[in-house]
Order: C-alpha cells, then sequence, then structure tokens
C-alpha cells in the first residue's frame, strides 16, 4: 500500500498576538511555510470566528489537505471548536493539531519581541512534527442503560432519585437504614426558614415510595460495582428484616407483644423500642422489621409471640439475604455524612455529666415528636433547665482531636436551637461560646440577628473544661472571653455540644469499590471543584449531598438536582460516543505481567498473570490517562492521539536549533498547562527559553522522553501535573512521582545531577505560581555546563547504544527456537 502523501496546512492566527511588543505573526506563517510536508501557510485575524472558519475549510478542499495546524490560542480553548470545523470539511477531527501561541508566548513575553517570535515559531515546528504522526481516529459509540442507581437515602438521594424518574429515568434508591430519611428526619427545624423538618421531608419521602420509576432497596448494601459509564453492573444486598414489607400494615402488633426492650437510636437512646419495631413514625417503606441481634425467637427458639400476634403473617424468622443485580448507566453517590463522637473530648465531660448533651439528642428532646413530647428536659433530673450552654466547633477546626475543616452548618444549627428554646422558654438564659460565627448564607445574617435580639448571649471564646457539681448536677464553665479580654465563670444548667461533620466510616469501602478518589479531608473528590462540582473523575458517577463536603438541606438539594441533571445527560443519550484517547496494547509485545492493570486508576485494564492471555483493556472505561503506557517496560501499550513517536518528535523539533538554550517541560492537560494558560491571561511574565509539550496527565510522562530530552541536548527537563491527591484521574500522579525518584537514583549512578530533573506540581488555578517556576527553571538553566550537556549525551548515547545490541543479541538466541516451533 502507497504511503500516504502529507499536505499539511498551517493557519497562524492573529488574535492577541501581533501586537507590540509581542509575536511577529507574518514572521511565523513565513517560517511555518517552509516546513516539511506544509503545503501552505496562512495568517488570518480572528481564526475562530465563523469567517476564519470557512477559510480553513476551503484551504482544506482548495489544497487537499490531510493535516491542519492552528497556532492561535489554548487548545483548552478551542481545541473542539477547530475539531469541528475541520471535521465539516471532511477531515477526520484526530487530524487536527494546535500550537498555543497566545498563552504560552506571546502574553507571557511581552517585551521581547524577537524571542517571543523565535518561541511562537518553535510551538508551530513541533505542532507540524506532530501532526505529522497524527492518524485518524475513530471515537467509540457505546449503548446506555436507561436507569440510574442513587446510593444513600437521605435527602439529597430522595431529591436526585425523584428528579430523575420525574425527568423518565428508571431509578433504583438503595438506601443502608431500614428507611429513607438520613439525618434530615432527625432534626426538628431546619434553618433559615424555621420549617418543620419531617413536614418538608415527609412527604418527599411518601412521594419516593409511590413513584413507579423508583424501586425502593432500604435495608441494603451496594456490595460491587464493575463496567463503566452507561453500562455498569451492581450487586446489592437486600438484608433480611424478617418481615414481609409489602404485606406489612405497620399495625405495630408484633411491637406491643415483644419482650424484648433496646434503646430507640432514632431517639438518640432517649427512649426505647421493642426488636420488632418501625424506625420512626413516618418510616419508608412503612413496615416494620425484627433485631434478629436481638431477637429471641431465633437460634434456639425461645419466643414466638410476634409469630402469633400477626394476624397477616407478614412475619418470615427464616427470612435471608437476597442478592440483586443490577444494570444502570449512572450511579449518584449520595450516602451522606457521619457525626462526629466527642468522646475523646474528656474536658467536656460528654461521657461523666449527664447534662451534657450533643446537637442530635438536643433535636430529639426539642422536637415534638421526640421522647418527651417537645418539652425541654434536662436527663438528669428531668427539670426544665433555665441556664443552657452551647459549645461550638466541637470535632472541627482542630488539628490534634477533631477535624481540621469547618463543618459548615453547626453555627447556624446553633442560632436555630437558641430560638427554638426562646419560643419553648423565652426566660431561658442561653449563652453560645464560640470561635466565630459564620452565618455566610441567604437569610442566616437575619436568623443570627434575631438570636441576639432574643437577649442570646454570644461569648467569644471555647470553655477549656466543664466541672459538675455532685449535688446539683449543674455544670461549670471557666471561659476565656477574648472580646472583653478576661476569664470569665458560668454556671449552667444544660451544655450542648455543637458537633462537627466528618465522612461516613464505611465510604472508603464504598469508594474503593466505585473507583473513585476521597480528599484530605476524607470526603469524595469532585472532578473539578468549579467547573465539574458534582461529577466524579470516574465518567458517569456523580455526588449528591454531604458525601462531597458538609453542606445544609438546601445546598443538598440543590446539589441533588444537579447531579440528577448531569445523570440525565448521559441517560437520554442511547449512544455514548467517546474521545478516541484510549490505550491499545499490542499482544505480541505483551508478556502479561499485569504492571498495567495495577497502575490503571480505572481498573479499564484486565490481565490474566497466570494463564498469559496478554492484557486486556475495557476501553469504555479507559480515560486516556496514559500511566499504562508510561509504565509498561515492553513499549506493548500505545496512546491512541498521544503516541510515544508524537511525543519524541516533538521533543526533536524544539531541540532541533540552540538545545542548550531550552528547557523542555512535560505539563499535564488539566492543570499545569491550564496553570500556564492563566499565567498568560493575566500577562505575567517569564523567560522564553521553555517548550511545553502537553499529556493528558503526568502519569503519561514516560522515563524515554526525558532521556531523549536530555540525549538531544536539552539542560533541564521539567515533569509537572496536578497536585497529589487532585489528580483528574485519580491516583494516576502518584506513579509520575515514584517514575520521577526512580530516574533521580539513575541519573546520579550516570553522574547527572538530579536538579536538571524538576518535578513540580501545579493546579490550573497557580498562575503566579506558574510563572515563578518558569524564572526559577531559567536560573537553573544558567548553572549547567556546555561540559555537562555533553557528558549527559555521551552517558545516555553510549547506554542506549549498549540496549539497543543487548536486545539484537536477545533476539538473535531466540531465533532457533521460535524456528523449531
Amino acid at each position: 500500500m502507497a504511503e500516504e502523501e502529507l499536505r499539511i496546512g498551517v493557519f497562524v492566527c492573529d488574535c492577541g498576538l501581533n501586537i507590540a511588543g509581542s509575536v511577529d505573526t507574518e514572521e511565523v506563517r513565513e517560517a511555518a511555510e517552509k516546513l516539511p510536508d506544509v503545503v501552505v501557510s496562512v495568517r488570518n485575524k480572528y481564526t475562530c470566528a465563523d469567517p476564519g472558519q470557512e477559510e480553513i475549510k476551503r484551504h482544506i478542499r482548495e489544497y487537499n489537505l490531510n493535516r491542519v495546524v492552528v497556532a492561535s490560542c489554548t487548545p483548552l480553548l478551542h481545541e473542539s471548536t477547530f475539531r469541528n470545523c475541520v471535521a465539516e470539511a471532511g477531515l477526520n477531527p484526530y487530524l487536527f493539531s494546535m500550537a498555543s501561541i497566545r498563552e504560552h508566548c506571546s502574553w507571557v513575553h511581552l517585551h521581547d519581541r524577537e524571542a517571543a517570535t523565535r518561541k511562537a515559531k518553535d510551538i508551530v515546528k513541533m505542532a507540524v512534527a506532530r501532526a505529522r504522526l497524527l492518524e485518524a481516529q475513530k471515537e467509540m459509540e457505546i449503548p446506555v442503560t436507561d436507569a440510574a442507581l442513587v446510593i444513600g437515602g437521605g435527602v439529597a438521594g430522595i431529591q436526585a432519585a425523584l428528579d430523575l424518574a420525574d425527568a423518565g429515568h428508571q431509578v433504583y434508591l438503595v438506601e443502608k437504614e431500614p428507611s429513607i430519611g438520613g439525618i434530615m428526619a432527625q432534626l426538628d427545624k431546619t434553618f433559615p426558614t424555621m420549617d418543620c423538618s419531617i413536614c418538608v421531608l415527609g412527604p418527599k419521602m411518601m412521594d419516593v415510595d409511590r413513584h413507579p420509576l423508583i424501586e425502593l432497596l432500604a435495608y441494603s448494601e451496594v456490595e460491587a460495582v464493575s463496567g463503566y459509564v452507561g453500562n455498569f453492573k451492581v450487586r446489592v444486598r437486600r438484608k433480611a428484616r424478617y418481615v414481609n414489607e409489602d404485606d406489612c400494615t405497620a399495625c405495630g402488633d408484633c411491637a406491643e407483644v415483644c419482650p424484648v426492650v433496646l434503646p430507640d437510636e432514632f431517639q438518640q437512646g432517649f427512649s426505647s423500642r421493642k426488636a420488632a419495631y418501625i424506625p420512626l413514625p413516618q418510616a419508608v417503606p412503612p413496615a416494620y422489621l425484627i433485631d434478629m441481634e436481638h431477637c429471641l425467637g431465633n437460634n434456639p427458639i425461645a419466643c414466638d409471640k410476634c409469630l402469633k400476634a400477626c394476624e397477616k403473617q407478614c412475619i418470615d424468622l427464616n427470612m435471608h439475604d437476597r442478592i440483586v443485580e443490577l444494570d444502570v448507566g449512572t450511579i449518584i453517590v449520595s450516602t451522606g455524612m457521619g457525626i462526629y463522637d466527642p468522646t475523646p473530648l474528656d474536658e467536656y465531660g460528654y461521657t461523666r455529666f449527664e447534662n451534657v448533651i450533643t446537637s442530635m439528642e438536643f433535636e430529639r428532646l426539642i422536637c415534638g415528636g421526640g421522647p418527651t413530647d417537645g418539652h425541654l428536659v434536662r436527663p438528669s433530673d428531668h427539670r426544665t433547665p433555665a441556664r443552657i450552654g452551647f459549645i461550638q466547633c466541637v470535632g472541627s477546626r482542630t488539628e490534634n482531636r477533631g477535624n481540621p475543616y469547618c463543618s459548615n452548618v453547626c453555627c447556624m444549627n446553633t442560632v436555630k436551637d437558641s430560638l427554638l428554646i426562646k419560643e419553648h422558654h423565652p426566660d431561658a438564659e442561653i449563652y453560645v461560646f464560640y470561635m466565630d460565627i459564620r452565618a455566610f448564607g441567604k437569610g442566616f445574617e437575619d436568623l443570627f440577628r434575631r438570636s441576639k435580639e432574643e437577649d442570646v448571649h454570644y461569648i467569644r471564646g471555647l470553655p477549656g473544661e466543664i466541672t459538675e457539681d455532685p449535688v446539683t448536677k449543674n455544670l461549670r464553665i471557666k471561659v476565656e472571653n477574648t472580646t472583653a479580654a478576661r476569664v470569665e465563670e458560668y454556671e449552667l444548667d444544660l451544655v450542648i455540644l455543637s458537633l462537627g461533620l466528618e465522612p461516613k466510616a464505611d465510604l472508603k469501602q464504598l469508594a474503593n469499590m466505585l473507583n473513585i478518589s476521597q480528599t484530605s479531608d476524607g470526603f469524595v473528590m469532585e472532578a473539578h471543584p468549579k467547573l465539574r462540582p458534582v461529577d466524579a473523575p470516574t465518567p458517569g458517577i456523580f455526588f449528591a449531598g454531604c458525601v462531597e463536603a458538609p453542606k445544609d438541606v438546601k445546598d443538598s438539594v440543590t446539589q441533588a438536582g444537579a447531579a440528577a441533571a448531569r445523570s440525565s445527560i448521559i441517560l437520554n443519550s442511547e449512544i455514548l460516543k467517546m474521545e478516541a484517547l484510549k490505550a491499545v496494547i499490542d499482544l505480541d509485545k505483551c508478556t502479561s505481567c499485569g504492571v498495567c492493570a495495577k497502575v490503571c486508576p480505572y481498573g479499564a485494564i484486565k490481565v490474566d498473570i497466570k494463564a498469559k492471555t496478554g492484557a486486556q483493556v475495557v476501553a469504555a472505561a479507559c480515560a486516556g490517562c496514559g500511566t499504562c503506557a508510561a509504565e509498561c517496560r515492553f513499549d506493548a501499550i500505545t496512546m491512541q492521539h498521544f503516541s510515544d513517536a508524537q511525543i519524541l518528535t516533538q521533543i526533536d523539533a524544539a531541540l532541533e536549533e540552540e538545545p542548550e538554550k531550552k528547557i523542555i517541560s512535560f505539563l499535564c492537560n488539566w492543570c499545569s498547562y491550564a496553570g500556564g494558560d492563566l499565567a498568560g491571561v493575566s500577562r505575567l511574565q517569564y523567560p522564553p527559553n521553555n517548550r511545553f509539550i502537553r499529556t493528558m496527565c503526568s502519569g503519561r510522562e514516560d522515563e524515554k522522553f526525558i532521556l531523549h530530552a536530555f540525549e538531544k541536548g536539552a539542560p533541564l527537563v521539567l515533569l509537572s501535573g496536578c497536585h497529589i491527591n487532585d489528580c483528574h484521574y485519580i491516583s494516576a500522579n502518584h506513579w509520575t512521582k515514584r517514575r520521577a525518584e526512580k530516574l533521580w537514583k539513575r541519573l546520579e549512578k550516570l553522574g547527572i545531577r538530579q536538579e536538571r530533573l524538576q518535578l513540580q506540581w501545579v493546579s490550573a488555578a497557580e498562575g503566579p505560581r506558574f510563572a515563578q517556576l518558569m524564572r526559577d527553571l531559567e536560573e537553573m538553566r544558567q548553572q549547567v555546563t556546555p561540559e555537562e550537556i555533553e557528558h549527559t549525551k555521551q552517558v545516555l548515547a553510549e547506554q542506549r547504544l549498549a540496549k539497543a545490541k543487548e536486545e539484537e543479541e536477545e533476539a538473535e538466541s531466540l531465533e532457533p527456537q521460535v524456528e523449531a516451533a
């Protein structure tokens, strides 16, 4: 088959470039025209506008172009625009390459026109070199299962399920507890409107139960998840309730005769329940269950009173857990949050003094549906407290014990609770001990003002300790009032600890199952905090509510709506198109070592190490980070659109002239490259000696690229990507770090200074840091001597030749075995 004749068109945009002290775009255009395989080079004022795009299409047809390079702004801004443009002209969109000569050149070298123009010519030369090796790609199309799984039945999960079902999608709502409702169901009122919590939530719970497109799986847990966006397979364990929930009428006859009495978890232990119980009066599903751990009717049967009492014979003490298999297209994680356990903070006496209670215990005491029918009493003597203190930030904003972050809702919850007490007992003295009151939301400041107008005292300072009067059971608090600059003492009848929020204890297990990452605080990490705040890095998975971070009811419901909307975009598509940036395995080279499967953040590669059948890529699950290709020792993996050859040829083009004056920087698409864009937009100036090579992830930055750059004469090489634990590909940059550390040791053995290989993390928001890094790198470059560069080139060339000879000899030794076989 005849080799394709390359016909490359280069289009240089003037927008923001050809200004005083910046890039001479005509000189760039002329230089591009002289490059091999370039048949036309055009200069245009606004290439991204309709006239500019029409000009590209016209030239594609006129000159029969089969590759297109646009030299203009950052690809993060208009790459998709130009891909669509060339596709409309009949060219495969993956035969298009973009050169960023605005943000990465013109705008950051405003005062050195000659150097900026020289750099722009290099950038275009690198883009043309890559374009020669681009291949047409076909985007993968996968069918979408029109169903969603919502994990967690709190207010966020309920809202997400209802929104999806109302949009016409089948929804499976899995809740770990016997009833949906979550923490909101335990609250008395919600701020800032002071609505009855269950009055707001109850109807939504019933809507879930009645909706024809929602299948509620309460008292169930997700055990396994496999597959990929559009086609997830989920295994759910439905735990035995020992009561048939479809037949149960919630008459309560079983509970009346049950002899086993236990603390009621819903009422925070202030009242009791039976082993046969319903979690809360408004429970959904509205059915009883048997607490088999404490039931006397099993192993051996010592009691069967509930069986005899149930007229409908709903109870089955031999019921077993059931496994349910679900096929869904998307998953929304809304498992909520945990509440801090104040037991370690012993100075507040929670475990020692009866009249020290938590904010959640207070919610049940003040609630009309609570154990005291809404009469606020203190636990020690059931007397109405006259003097009440709230201690803020218990378990929040502390480094040594608790959590370092603000829990978002505690301040306003206390403001709300203080007003509730004043409604019930206007003469009560209330003291709030705080660090800062954070009343930042709509209506929050008004509520805070109302609280102060009701004569609630706010004392800026946290108590050091609490002691108890053994006779009266009153509590004595000593606190430094930082506003008045004095130590004060208070005697109180009741102390309420305003507890912080934290990730649920079992979230780690679910995160591993779904292949999603967690922040340093333990909450789930979104794909991008600003642009994709409800998306997981794993496509098809979304977040809603407090699983992502502490938030109030309004924000939880808002995020649930956003997650449902994002999920609907996928579910509304019968076919899902996936960008052709996938790993491709060469089975002839693959040794089934399993390294690629180990490093893949998405579990998209399967290898049977024992069978030696070669690695297999689940293309729909592959996100295209390229970590597997960088780690493969046998060059058995090719990354579509970011192949080894495409990256190596860019290095060659950049270092073709005066390599000793240039720094090669490998930048990840999402963070460090975008950080460079921000530096450009901000017009932050830095030296023009750096040449950037974009990869989708720092995990793609292969050892061979670095060594090739050094052998070609680069004095300095930079690897850069997202900060650790902030990687857009979950954990891929951990392998970048590991690879760099390994290479530093190798360079040291070869007599090459480690400092010449830099590893730096830069986020998309760190434009100033990026610019300063470029300045620092130039200072380092100037310290590299010509002798060092020559020594490096010689050593690496010798190593490369020795390795090639070794591989050749090994191949020759295997030839007789191959022939015999």
